[in-house]
C-alpha cells in the first residue's frame, strides 16, 4: 500500500517547516520530511536556489533547469510513497517565472496514482516580516522595515490558481494545532475547522 503525500504550499516564513516537523512528531505514520530545504541541500551551488527560486523571473538561466529539477524531486517523492512511506513536503509552488512553467503540472504527472493532499499555508505579512527580521539568515531572507516587493510577490504567487484540500493560517495556529487539523483531515476523523 502506498504512503500518503502531504504537500504544504506557502510563502517562505509562513510556518511550513515547523508544521512539517509537527506532522512528523504527532500524525500517525512513517513521515519522511522531503521539502525544498532538504532537496536544495543536495544541489550544487550553481543550481541554487533550485526549486526554491522566487517569483519574478530573476534567474532565467536557472529557470531552464526547473522542469528537470522538479521532475527529479517529485519522482523521488513518488518513489518513497510507492514504498509505503508517508511524505510531508514544505514547498513554495508558483508559476511566476519569466518563461511559462507550472510545477503543478510536473507534480500531477510524477505523483499520478498516489494519495496526494495539497494544503495551503497562509500567514499574515506582518508575521512573515517579523519572522524574517528575527532570523534574516545573513541576508538570505529579505528583511527590514515594510514589506519588500519580493515578499509580497511570493505571498500572492504561491496560492494563485491552486485548489487545496485545506488551508491553514500558521500565523494564528501553533505547529501542533496545525498538525492536529491535518491528522483529522488525513483520517477523516472529526471536523476540520
Amino acid at each position: 500500500m502506498p504512503g500518503r503525500v502531504l504537500i504544504l504550499n506557502g510563502a517562505p516564513r509562513a510556518g511550513k517547516s515547523a508544521l512539517a516537523r509537527a506532522v512528523q512528531a504527532q500524525v500517525p505514520g512513517s513521515w519522511v520530511n522531503w521539502g525544498v530545504d532538504g532537496f536544495n541541500a543536495a544541489l550544487p551551488p550553481a543550481l541554487l536556489p533550485g526549486i526554491g527560486l522566487r517569483p519574478g523571473g530573476e534567474r532565467p538561466d536557472l529557470e531552464t533547469r526547473l522542469p528537470g529539477l522538479f521532475a527529479g524531486y517529485f519522482a523521488a517523492m513518488a518513489g518513497l510513497a510507492r514504498r509505503g512511506l508517508d511524505v510531508v513536503a514544505d514547498l513554495g509552488l508558483h508559476a511566476d517565472y519569466a518563461t511559462p512553467f507550472d510545477p503543478m503540472t510536473v507534480l500531477r504527472r510524477e505523483l499520478a496514482g498516489l494519495p496526494v493532499v495539497l494544503v495551503g499555508v497562509d500567514c499574515a505579512l506582518d508575521i512573515v516580516m517579523a519572522r524574517r527580521n528575527a532570523d534574516p539568515r545573513d541576508g538570505f531572507y529579505a528583511s527590514g522595515p515594510g514589506v519588500p516587493a519580493p515578499v509580497a510577490r511570493w505571498q500572492a504567487a504561491v496560492h494563485e490558481g491552486k485548489r487545496y484540500h485545506m488551508r491553514l493560517d500558521m500565523g494564528a495556529l501553533t505547529p501542533e494545532q496545525g498538525a492536529a487539523r491535518l491528522a483529522r483531515l488525513l483520517t477523516g476523523d472529526g471536523p476540520i475547522a
